[in-house]
């Protein structure tokens, strides 16, 4: 009895082992290892450590790893750099005055300039400004106004300005002063001898355009017109005036940027707009305009964002925000100014109004003018060059050459009037005479003859 009882007692202590045992293995895996895994590492995964980024990936060494860290890339800044501190007085200062695409041109000019540390770049630079808006706070104060405190103070040897990027907004017509009093308005006739008014009416009936002071009417004094219309023009044209004459004051020259295209049909035709009013007003007021538009498009004329940089090399060039500019484009940009301001710099000369009728025509914004302003090259008068009797007056600049061209030449007659060909010189390429005329000597020494 004893020795069967004993073996029913280990029956059912086994039986209750192995019981256990299969209630355990059924426990999810962290439980199983929380159990057994601590103390002796039954069923218990140990945690894999990540592998080793490959240090030689593409193209030869295979696919970057998934466990490297992600490479690190800063965002992207829409502002310039900082001005760089100069570590010598500049004899020569350039000031550069615009809103934020000027402060990447004053940029790229000073890494131009980087290693001429006698010409200094001065910025001048309010990031959201315009002509229309000084500073987005203050309605009342203008770029013209402003810009005087600013040269009071530096006497820069060339002026370089480069803004209108805000300043596609509505523009409001200036109030009349309060003083001046209402102009008494004249009947003036028009072309069919009928006061202006009427000859409007009766133009306006018959479908034609009217003509005289009654076809173009001045903005209205107080009142706001939208971007692009003909009033606006007339308004932001006076402001561009207003600014040049400022700074043309300074007894220095004067350099106006053009706007580059920007991302957006639109926008890149707003571009151009704003363009064709400058260029228009440097040409009236006489100040070199630097004309930067086929630096940043393609062969289509469309705005991109790559292209070849200063050095022929393809780069980035603009910015994600489709509007400013990498560091090469800045250099491009800073290099397509300095073909023009190198020149003012080695021969500054105030920048004087022409003369000329042509220069002082309008034009259309919207269309690239084909050639810029006539300038006469001859002077009338007495002492220049005749040529058969007719005067054709002086180049201006160069001295008096009395004396009539002699026409009584035979070769000057049958080259310069018939359009003969000179005789070819013997021996040389395009002597094709025959036989050469080296055969003579040839034949005489005995030799043979060249064929």
């Amino acid at each position: 009895m004893t020795v069967r009882k004993t073996r029913r007692v280990r029956a059912r202590l086994v039986a209750t082992a192995l019981a256990i045992l299969a209630g355990v293995s059924a426990l999810p895996l962290p439980v199983h290892a929380q159990f057994f895994g601590e103390r002796w590492g039954w069923g218990y995964e140990q945690p894999r450590r990540p592998a080793p980024p490959q240090r030689f990936n593409f193209p030869f060494f295979g696919r970057r790893s998934p466990y490297a860290a992600p490479t690190y890339r800063p965002p992207e800044s829409y502002r310039a750099p900082p001005p760089r501190k100069q570590e010598k007085t500049p004899t020569t200062t350039v000031a550069v005055i615009g809103d934020s695409m000027a402060d990447w041109l004053a940029y790229g000019l000073e890494e131009v300039y980087a290693e001429q540390p006698q010409i200094g770049i001065v910025r001048d630079i309010r990031l959201n400004s315009g002509l229309i808006h000084y500073e987005p706070r203050n309605d009342t104060l203008e770029w013209s106004q402003a810009i005087k405190d600013v040269l009071a103070t530096e006497k820069p040897q060339a002026i370089v300005v480069m803004l209108g990027l805000n300043d596609r907004t509505a523009l409001r017509a200036p109030p009349p002063p309060h003083d001046a009093k209402e102009p008494a308005q004249t009947a003036q006739p028009g072309k069919d001898g009928k006061p202006a008014a009427q000859s409007a009416q009766t133009a306006d009936k018959k479908g034609e355009q009217p003509a005289g002071p009654a076809a173009a009417q001045p903005p209205t004094p107080g009142a706001s017109y939208d971007f692009r219309t003909d009033e606006w023009a007339k308004l932001y044209a006076k402001r561009i005036d207003a600014m040049i004459a400022t700074l043309k004051g300074q007894g220095v020259p004067v350099l106006w940027v053009g706007l580059p295209a920007v991302r957006g049909p639109r926008a890149t035709a707003d571009m151009s707009y704003l363009d064709d009013l400058y260029h228009a007003a440097a040409d009236r007021t006489g100040i070199d305009y630097v004309d930067i538009w086929d630096g940043f498009v393609d062969e289509n004329g469309h705005y991109t964002v790559q292209g070849p940089d200063f050095e022929g090399q393809t780069r980035r060039l603009r910015t994600g925000d489709g509007v400013h500019f990498t560091k090469f484009g800045a250099l491009k940009l800073a290099h397509l100014v300095d073909q023009d301001l190198s020149r003012v710099l080695a021969n500054p000369v105030a920048p004087v109004v022409p003369q000329s009728p042509q220069a002082s025509a309008p034009v259309t914004p919207g269309k690239r003018p084909a050639i810029g302003p006539v300038l006469p090259l001859t002077a009338s008068g007495g002492g220049g060059r005749h040529l058969n009797g007719v005067d054709g007056g002086n180049l201006l600049g160069g001295g008096s050459q009395p004396g009539p061209i002699p026409s009584e030449d035979p070769t000057a007659k049958s080259v310069l009037v018939r359009g003969d060909p000179l005789p070819a010189l013997p021996g040389r390429a395009d002597d094709f005479a025959w036989p050469p005329h080296n055969a003579d000597a040839a034949a005489s020494a005995g030799g043979p003859v060249p064929r």
